[in-house]
């Protein structure tokens, strides 16, 4: 067997890999966004990071462009780089294509996870529900990240998980600026516990089920911030 088939073997650039400047600079950079600190809308230049962030130039650069794939910011030819704003029906279509592409990561998840991401996914679920119950947003946001990352490493299909990555961090941003209300935090990570728990059981056909009660409770929410939105204008829940 293989070092990349072994069981107790981390994958290249797994959760376990120390991360290279570049992820890091990533890192933070797309939680400033999703969480608003790097406000929509504002501009910002590669050295202004750089200082911000106590890291070099050229991890910075890299990581905005990697957040420009990602609809995060747009990067202007000798102006700078500009937050991308909020947008509902970005963020609907965004929606539309996660439904497909998470549920089936859920399914290959729970076929595919090791018995130690199994028990990783189920100790994760119920640091989200705490989490949740503490009302601590920025702390469910990067757990939910966690997550994300987790599933698709379970998953074992790169494809999809470099498909579905890039739409992640602009769900969470939408959910950041939009949020009111705690008891929205506590369903939305009863809704994560159970994708997260039917994963750890290996059941498939939940697993997908539960993936599909997430999403739809997104678009719903997502639609809700319009409430006289044409139902014809993005997908419904």
């Amino acid at each position: 067997m293989t070092n990349a088939e072994s069981p107790s073997a981390p994958p290249p650039g797994g959760p376990w890999a120390a991360p290279t400047l570049t992820e890091a600079a990533y890192a933070r950079l797309e939680e400033m966004i999703v969480t608003l600190d790097l406000a929509p809308g504002s501009v910002v230049s590669e050295a202004i990071l750089g200082r911000l962030l106590g890291i070099g130039t050229t991890p910075v650069r890299e990581a905005l462009q990697r957040l420009a794939r990602e609809h995060l910011v747009q990067i202007l030819p000798r102006r700078g780089v500009v937050v991308t704003g909020v947008d509902l029906h970005h963020q609907l279509h965004v929606l539309e294509t996660r439904r497909e592409l998470d549920r089936m990561i859920a399914r290959a998840a729970a076929r595919r996870a090791r018995p130690p991401e199994r028990a990783a996914l189920a100790r994760l679920a119920g640091e989200m529900t705490e989490t949740a119950r503490a009302a601590d947003l920025r702390g469910f946001l990067r757990q939910d990240g966690q997550l994300n990352q987790a599933l698709a490493q379970a998953a074992r299909n790169p494809v999809a998980a470099a498909s579905v990555a890039s739409l992640h961090a602009v769900a969470r941003r939408f959910w950041f600026y939009h949020h009111r209300a705690e008891d929205e935090l506590v369903e939305t990570a009863a809704l994560h516990a159970a994708v997260a728990n039917a994963v750890a059981e290996a059941q498939e056909a939940a697993a997908a089920e539960a993936s599909d009660r997430l999403i739809g409770q997104m678009i719903r929410f997502a639609r809700g911030t319009v409430p006289a939105l044409d139902p014809d204008e993005g997908p419904m829940a």
